[in-house]
């Protein structure tokens, strides 16, 4: 059985990815910070007659707490062959690049930029043992700087000086990863699941939570074939295989 690890699972996207991924016969670490959250999650699924989900405690802004997850993933014996790295924060709404604080700005790097640093390389060993690894590291259409530029976009208006540049970052780190991985079995993508109707924008998405975690999971069920080092949205499928920068 194929494992995967989906960090900030707990609710939301992260959750429905669990949910689809456990249902697809995967075994899966159901990422989250908050135990008493994590475990409730992973009861919902079992609910529905799943058993092949565990909780496991990880906080992508904390290196001890990435470590200690690493660690008990390593002592389950199964090994892991896919990591979606999920958890990311919005940082607010007032985020002005005249006025935003810096502080705001480091609080979320930490989460969406330097966790899937920190999360990656720790998970890293674990992975290279699989016969066929994937990472996915989970974007967002506001990280693309062609948007930004095009006055044309449907998301020109909708800057952030802390999110979007967060997730830009992400998607070059992705691309020098998978670089550096391009002569391995692994396969290194990036996902924008696009904009879904989540907590995180107070339900205003119109991509269904469902239809979101089912284009992100497809990238991370990729087979020997697949491609890597690219770009995949769901709210701009014209720009996949392209980072659209």
């Amino acid at each position: 059985m194929r494992t995967v690890l989906i960090t900030g699972a707990n609710k939301s996207i992260g959750f429905e990815k669990a949910k689809i991924l456990a249902k697809q016969g995967y075994h899966v670490y159901l990422g989250a910070r908050d135990a008493a959250k994590g475990n409730e999650a992973v009861e919902k699924i079992k609910a529905e007659g799943i058993d092949n989900v565990e909780f496991l405690l990880i906080d992508v802004t904390d290196k001890v707490s990435i470590d200690a997850a690493q660690r008990s993933v390593a002592e389950k014996g199964k090994g892991l062959d896919i990591l979606i790295n999920n958890a990311g924060i919005l940082g607010g709404y007032d985020q002005s690049a005249q006025t935003v604080d810096t502080a705001l700005i480091r609080e979320v790097f930490d989460t969406n930029f330097f966790g899937v640093i920190n999360v990656t390389q720790a998970f890293l060993p674990l992975l290279k043992n699989s016969e066929q690894p994937v990472i996915v590291n989970v974007t967002s259409g506001l990280g693309s700087l062609t948007i930004h530029s095009d006055p044309e976009s449907k998301f020109y208006h909708v800057k952030t000086a802390a999110y979007g540049p967060s997730k830009t970052a992400l998607n070059a780190y992705t691309v020098v990863l998978a670089y550096e991985l391009r002569d391995t079995n692994f396969k290194v993508n990036v996902v924008d699941p696009g904009y879904t109707a989540t907590d995180f924008n107070n339900n205003s998405g119109p991509f269904k939570v469902e239809d979101s975690a089912a284009f992100v999971t497809s990238y991370a069920t990729l087979g020997a074939g697949g491609p890597t080092g690219k770009y995949f949205s769901h709210e701009f499928p014209e720009n996949n295989y392209e980072c659209p920068w």
